[in-house]
């Protein structure tokens, strides 16, 4: 159930974004969500692809440092509290998020959002434990090509 995300340590000038982006096109590598965080200096840039083992050769063979690391991404209902709801699960059970951001795709009336626990797989526990749906990697590439 968890997801391997890549990270890039990209320097803040016009211009580094869009580098990374060009060189998994070039390979034939969708990009099916990301994040930027950034500072003055550089900028954190996460993303999912379909392959990431591909991604990640192609993008350090064109000198990016790349980081992988495992994601959960699950449903919550898209209506006001949703998203609260599942905060205070996690608030309840002790279980830190390092960082979330939401992805491209919809489940019907439910958003998925990625998040970065402390602790994955005791996250993914209490998730269903509570009934929260836990979408795997397969099923999120295939709503991401729909």
């Amino acid at each position: 159930m968890k997801i391997h995300q890549l990270s890039l340590f990209l320097e803040n000038k016009p211009g580094r974004l869009s580098e990374p982006c060009r060189v998994l096109a070039d390979a034939g590598i969708n990009i099916l969500t990301l994040s930027l965080a950034d500072t003055q200096q550089f900028g954190i840039m996460r993303l999912i692809v379909r392959d990431w083992t591909k991604a990640k050769e192609v993008l350090e063979k064109a000198g990016f440092v790349v980081n992988i690391t495992e994601v959960v991404a699950t449903e919550v209902a898209d209506k006001p509290g949703g998203l609260a709801n599942v905060l205070a699960i996690m608030e309840g059970g002790g279980v830190n998020i390092e960082y979330m951001y939401a992805f491209t795709v919809r489940s019907g009336d439910k958003a998925v959002l990625v998040f970065r626990f402390d602790n994955p797989d005791a996250a993914i526990e209490l998730l269903k434990s509570k009934n929260i749906n836990v979408v795997g990697g397969v099923e999120l590439y295939e709503r991401a090509e729909r």
